[in-house]
């Protein structure tokens, strides 16, 4: 595996000097894509040092990240941790209510800033704040004597090179970090209440991008990683960042979620990281287009899809690949799956899927088209990969085999525990939270699960199964995957805790809908009005009647709500990783919710 490091930032000085002329970071400026080399990298993270060190920034001080992905998140990031410092990444998304507690809860003195929109959210809870002592803005734009800003460029000093004494002190500071020293404390997004600081090492991060690395043969120093999904997610950070890093690959910043398809286009990456909502879209969008399609075509992409199934089982699967079956999956690659991939850019070789379980039938058809995914499992507290699948280990609706180091073990109500050298150093100042997470060495993820031949599987969050008036235990993700598999259905949310049946909160893919009511004629003032005609109740009555034949009859949803608008982060249903927040749904729904068993008599 060649040198291994004593920490990150001693992780990019040496791959620095390795891979010095290579590219290390690609974003777009202006209306133009503009590079750092491994070498420039470097150089901006020392100068990063050096203004955080002026600024009286020691070994063991926290500082805080409020920005979205961008090159400055990166270099800032580098510079906190060159100085032995720690970073508290916080979500772009968040609220200034919960801005305020990660700043007081952590003892961040200075927060990194994207711009004026973030800086205004630190504004509104200025008094709160109080040991909030700077700000360090990306962007350029005058700040209020209550709260100083100054900029990136400015603490940097960017036309003043780094002098060899500069360095030698700012490498001193990089030698005396150990793998055992803090890194990070990232807040959990807590769709279950308060959030927790959770602590990883510089030691977490680099066995996990490691064994990564040597488990996936996915990146190498060829590779263009694209990266979308927040940096201030531990996914993200890990697989596309200090794994582009440790690999010498590309990291190219995408302008924003929005514009990853066109962006694809532009960067023609290899490599991506995501979580399932993606995939569901792309997957929806795919066979949106097939539909469309003269009959001829269409029955041709269903060919290639059939063929491809076998072509997957027989080759990844059963690992015993078929000639004839090899030269038809060739002719259905030329004629149907190249032209999907050239709509990634062309480049395409992986994704790694995390953060949620992947329904089984979209993973299958990504390996199908070419651009297989790793689906892997992981969470915050483990740095996060413990288990993925890969080329030479897949089984489709499981989470992959155990990571190097890492061992699995079922607790006697499910629960999957785990050890391993990503497992966190714990809670930030909560012992108590500590001690409830990790016992004997064992970490609780929460989740239930089983092992067949060394893969795993999960079923559900243990916090989040439904129990039913009748005393069954549902999972309802598994329901709610199969309700989005539906092509009228974009998102799903299935409710029934203590109650006699299922019901289900369901948003509508919009353009079937639309084009559903051009079809029978209905004439309506707006979404809300159209989800209550008489014609789309039936409608979905009938998808539903298809839905429920493939659920177990205690399964099966007996009463739905058809929601107008999608759930979103802004509208606090979904957390910044796209998963629903189920307390908070059922709290905003819960007339619409309880209305649906209202009739029933026990």
């Amino acid at each position: 595996m060649g040198t291994e490091y004593n920490s990150v930032p001693d992780m990019l000085r040496k791959n620095a000097a390795t891979y010095k002329d290579r590219l290390a970071l690609k974003y777009r400026k202006q209306s133009a894509f503009v590079t750092l080399t491994y070498s420039a990298y470097y150089e901006r993270a020392l100068m990063a040092a050096r203004g955080l060190m002026k600024v009286g920034v020691k070994a063991g001080d926290r500082i805080a990240i409020l920005s979205e992905n961008r090159a400055g998140w990166v270099i800032a990031d580098m510079g906190i941790l060159c100085t032995g410092a720690f970073t508290v990444p916080i979500y772009p998304t968040n609220t200034p209510e919960n801005i305020e507690y990660m700043i007081n809860h952590s003892g961040a003195k200075i927060v990194f800033v994207s711009g004026k929109f973030q800086y205004s959210k630190l504004l509104k809870v200025r008094e709160s704040i109080p040991g909030l002592d700077l700000v360090i803005s990306f962007e350029r734009f005058l700040g209020t004597p209550s709260l100083p800003v100054t900029t990136f460029y400015q603490l940097s000093e960017i036309d003043s090179p780094i002098t060899p004494e500069e360095k030698k002190e700012i490498e001193a500071a990089i030698d005396n970090i150990r793998p055992a020293d803090k890194l990070t404390i990232i807040y959990t997004s807590g769709t279950t209440g308060i959030p927790k600081g959770v602590m990883l090492s510089h030691n977490n991060i680099l066995t996990n991008t490691r064994y990564l690395t040597e488990q996936s043969n996915a990146v190498d120093k060829n590779d263009i990683l694209l990266s979308f999904l927040p940096l201030s997610h531990i996914l993200e950070r890990t697989a596309g960042y200090y794994m582009a890093i440790r690999n010498g690959a590309l990291m190219a910043f995408a302008d924003s979620i929005e514009k990853v398809p066109e962006n694809m286009i532009d960067i023609r990456p290899t490599v991506m990281v995501s979580v399932p909502r993606l995939f569901e879209k792309i997957y929806h969008r795919i066979y949106e287009n097939a539909h469309q399609m003269p009959a001829v075509k269409r029955a041709l992409f269903h060919w290639a899809v059939e063929v491809g199934k076998k072509y997957v089982a027989s080759t990844y699967i059963d690992k015993q690949p078929k000639a004839l079956l090899n030269l038809k999956y060739s002719i259905a690659d030329r004629l149907v799956f190249a032209k999907i991939r050239a709509r990634f850019g062309g480049n395409m070789k992986l994704f790694c899927s995390g953060g949620a379980p992947l329904d089984k039938t979209i993973n299958e058809f990504f390996w199908v088209i070419g651009i297989p995914i790793f689906e892997g499992y992981g969470l915050t507290e483990t740095s996060p990969a413990l288990s993925f699948n890969s080329f030479t280990h897949i089984r489709f609706g499981s989470v992959g085999v155990a990571l190097e180091s890492t061992e699995f073990k079922i607790a006697a109500d499910g629960e999957i525990l785990v050890k391993g050298p990503q497992v966190m150093l714990g809670y930030f100042n909560d012992p108590d939270a500590t001690a409830e997470a990790i016992q004997d060495g064992w970490f609780k993820t929460g989740d239930i699960g089983h092992i067949e031949d060394d893969f795993i599987f999960i079923t559900d969050r243990k916090k989040e199964l439904i129990i039913t008036a009748g005393g069954k235990n549902i999972a309802p993700q598994p329901v709610e995957n199969e309700l989005k598999m539906d092509k009228y259905v974009n998102s799903a949310f299935v409710y029934g805790d203590r109650k006699p049946y299922l019901t289900a909160l369901i948003v509508p893919n919009l353009e079937r809908l639309l084009e559903f009511a051009k079809e029978k004629h209905i004439n309506y003032y707006d979404l809300d009005d159209l989800v209550m005609h008489e014609p789309v109740q039936r409608l979905f009555e009938q998808r539903l009647v298809e839905i429920n034949s493939n659920l177990a009859p205690y399964e099966t949803i007996k009463k739905f709500v058809l929601l107008a608008h999608d759930f979103s982060i802004e509208g606090g249903e979904l957390t910044p990783t796209l998963k629903l927040r189920r307390k908070i749904i059922y709290e905003k729904y819960k007339h619409k919710i309880e209305d649906l068993y209202i009739d029933h008599t026990n």
